[in-house]
C-alpha cells in the first residue's frame, strides 16, 4: 500500500509537468495560427487599396477559408489518431505558413489557394490541441484548461492588430504576410522535440477513409448535447468571423485611420484574454457551462447590435467599450464550448468529434461573412450586417435559457 502511495505521489508532479508543457505548446501553436488567420483582415485596407478590390470581397475570402476549414475539421480525426496531435499541430502550421506566403503574391489564383490551404491548415489546430489536452487534464478542470489555451486566439489577434498595420505602413502588406509565414515555419521546428512526449498514443495502422466524414457527423448529430453545441458553435463562430473580418474596415468608414482602427481592435481583443479565463473559471467552479454560454450568447448579440449603431459622432471611448463587450463574448466562448464537447465525446474520438462540432462553426464562419458582404453590397451599410449576424447568437441564448428552465421544472 505504501509503495503504491509513493508511486502515485511521484506520478502527480509528472502529470502536472506534462499538462503545463502541453498547455504551453498548444498556446503557442494557437497564437501563431490566430495571428496568421487574422492578419489579412487587419491589414485589409492596404490590400484593398493596392489590389483595387471591393471591400465585399473580404467576406468572400473568409468564406472560402471557412469552407476549407469545414472539410478539414470533419476529416481530421483519423489523421490525429494515426500521426498524433503534436504532428497534426505542426502540419497545421506548415499549411498556414504556405497559405500566408501565397497570399503575398496578390493575384487571384494564389489568393484562392491561400484561403484553401491556410484555412484548412489553421482549422485542424483546435481539434489537435483538444485531443492532446484532454489526455493531460482531469475532466473537472477542462473548462479552465481549455479556456487558458484558447486565450491564445485573442493573443494572436492582439499581435495582428498591434503589429500588422505599422509593419504594413513600414514595409508593405506583402512583406508583413511573409513575416507571418516565416514565424509559423519556425514554430514547427520548435515543437519537434515534444513529439516523442505527446504522440505516444498514435495508432500508425489507422487510415483515413471517406466514410470518416459521415461517421463524425453521425456521432455529432445523433447526440443531443453535441447537436446543441454544434448550433451554438455555428452562431458564435459566425459572429466572431464577421467581427474579425469587418471591424477594422468598419471603423475606417466612420473616420478612424487604419492604425487607430487596428489599435482599437487590439485593445478590444485584449479583453478576451482575461475574459476567456474568467468564463472558464466560473464554468468550472460556480455555474453550469450551458448557463455560461447562454449569458455569452445574449451578450454578443446585444453588443453587436450596439456596434451597428455606432457613427462618426460617437466618442472613441464608447465605441471602444462596445467593442470590448463584443470581444469579451464573441471572442471568449471557446474554452467553455470545447470542454463541453470533450466531455460529451467518446474518449477515442475527442479530436474527431471536436472537429465535427467545430465544422458547424465553420458553416457559420462561411455563411455569416457571405451574408454580411451581400448585405453590404446591397445596402452599403455596415451596421445592418452586424445586427443580422447577431440574430443566431440571440436565438442560441434564448434556447439555452428555455432548456434550463424546462429542466428545473422537471
Amino acid at each position: 500500500m505504501g509503495v503504491r502511495r509513493r508511486a502515485e505521489t511521484r506520478e502527480i508532479p509528472r502529470l502536472e509537468h506534462h499538462l503545463l508543457l502541453a498547455l504551453g505548446a498548444m498556446f503557442l501553436q494557437q497564437t501563431f495560427v490566430a495571428l496568421g488567420r487574422a492578419l489579412p483582415a487587419v491589414i485589409a485596407p492596404a490590400i484593398i487599396t493596392d489590389l483595387r478590390l471591393d471591400p465585399a470581397w473580404i467576406g468572400v475570402y473568409f468564406g472560402v477559408t471557412a469552407l476549407s476549414a469545414l472539410v478539414a475539421q470533419l476529416g481530421c480525426g483519423s489523421f490525429i489518431v494515426r500521426h498524433g496531435a503534436l504532428r497534426v499541430s505542426q502540419l497545421a502550421l506548415v499549411m498556414l505558413s504556405a497559405g500566408t506566403a501565397l497570399a503575398a503574391l496578390g493575384t487571384p489564383l494564389p489568393l484562392v489557394m491561400s484561403a484553401v490551404i491556410g484555412g484548412g491548415g489553421g482549422a485542424v489546430s483546435t481539434p489537435a490541441s483538444s485531443h492532446l489536452l484532454s489526455r493531460c487534464s482531469s475532466p473537472r478542470y477542462l473548462p479552465l484548461v481549455f479556456s487558458i489555451k484558447q486565450t491564445a486566439v485573442p493573443a494572436g489577434l492582439l499581435l495582428a492588430g498591434v503589429l500588422g498595420p505599422p509593419l504594413t505602413e513600414w514595409m508593405g502588406w506583402r512583406t508583413t504576410m511573409l513575416l507571418s509565414a516565416g514565424a509559423c515555419a519556425v514554430l514547427v521546428l520548435v515543437l519537434q522535440p515534444l513529439r516523442k512526449i505527446f504522440d505516444t498514443d498514435r495508432v500508425p495502422t489507422r487510415s483515413f477513409r471517406l466514410s470518416d466524414f459521415k461517421s463524425t457527423l453521425t456521432v455529432v448529430l445523433a447526440t443531443p448535447g453535441l447537436r446543441a453545441l454544434s448550433f451554438a458553435c455555428l452562431a458564435f463562430n459566425g459572429l466572431q468571423a464577421v467581427f474579425t473580418a469587418y471591424f477594422v474596415i468598419y471603423l475606417t468608414t466612420i473616420g478612424y485611420t487604419p492604425v487607430a482602427a487596428g489599435f482599437l481592435f487590439s485593445v478590444a481583443v485584449a479583453v478576451a484574454v482575461p475574459g476567456r479565463i474568467l468564463w472558464g473559471w466560473i464554468g468550472s467552479s460556480y455555474i453550469s457551462p450551458r448557463l455560461m454560454m447562454a449569458g455569452l450568447a445574449l451578450g454578443m448579440a446585444g453588443s453587436a447590435a450596439l456596434l451597428a449603431l455606432s457613427s462618426a459622432g460617437w466618442p472613441t471611448l464608447l465605441v471602444g467599450l462596445t467593442a470590448c463587450v463584443l470581444s469579451a463574448t464573441a471572442l471568449s466562448w471557446h474554452g467553455i464550448l470545447l470542454a463541453e464537447t470533450a466531455r460529451a465525446s467518446p474518449e477515442d474520438m475527442r479530436g474527431g468529434v471536436t472537429g465535427g462540432v467545430l465544422s458547424f462553426g465553420q458553416v457559420g464562419a462561411l455563411a455569416l461573412p457571405l451574408i454580411y458582404s451581400g448585405l453590404l453590397d446591397q445596402t452599403g451599410s455596415y451596421g445592418i450586417g452586424f445586427i443580422v449576424c447577431g440574430v443566431p447568437a440571440l436565438l442560441v441564448g434564448v434556447q439555452l435559457l428555455r432548456q434550463r428552465a424546462s429542466a428545473r421544472r422537471k
